[in-house]
């Protein structure tokens, strides 16, 4: 739970602020999870933080959704193709990917179960950065992602659902 905490204070996802009545607070929760290897064996035990994002209603808490796809078709082509050209292919998971994405609402979260500030127990977080839960996290980390990307020299395809990158 300890290195969870570690990855917001490294990511600045949000700061301790003074409860306002009018705000609209949304929980949390902790969710544990066992991570195993191929045997079945814990290699370690997970512990993740997410907003009850089930609250949140439309047009007040957010604007719109978004659940990124990968068509299954597009997966074969990419093995097909990587195959045929001898291709090295990669798989990387970005730790706490949630939570490098931008905010773009006043989004408020009640402190976490069990690490309140003894200081100031009443404060609330004022999110910086998306939390996972939030019905608009996965939204704003594609939106994170896509920037770089075409930051870094790749191009949208043409389609306005799915994102086609390419060498410029």
């Amino acid at each position: 739970m300890q290195e969870e905490l570690n990855q917001f204070a490294l990511n600045e996802v949000c700061s301790l602020v003074p409860r306002i009545l009018e705000m609209n607070i949304i929980g949390t929760k902790w969710i544990f999870r066992n991570k195993m290897d191929e045997l079945g064996v814990i290699t370690r035990n997970k512990a993740r933080l997410v907003a009850k994002g089930y609250n949140q209603e439309e047009g007040i808490n957010y604007d719109e959704t978004y659940s990124p796809m990968g068509r299954l078709e597009a997966v074969r082509l990419l093995l097909a193709f990587s195959c045929i050209k001898g291709f090295k292919l990669f798989q990387i998971d970005v730790k706490s990917a949630f939570l490098n994405g931008y905010i773009n609402e006043e989004v408020f979260v009640s402190q976490p179960p069990g690490f309140e500030d003894h200081q100031h127990p009443e404060y609330v977080f004022k999110l910086k950065n998306a939390l996972y839960g939030l019905k608009q996290a996965p939204r704003q980390w594609y939106e994170r992602l896509s920037d770089f990307l075409t930051s870094q020299g790749y191009d949208r395809g043409t389609s306005d659902k799915t994102l086609f990158i390419k060498k410029k």
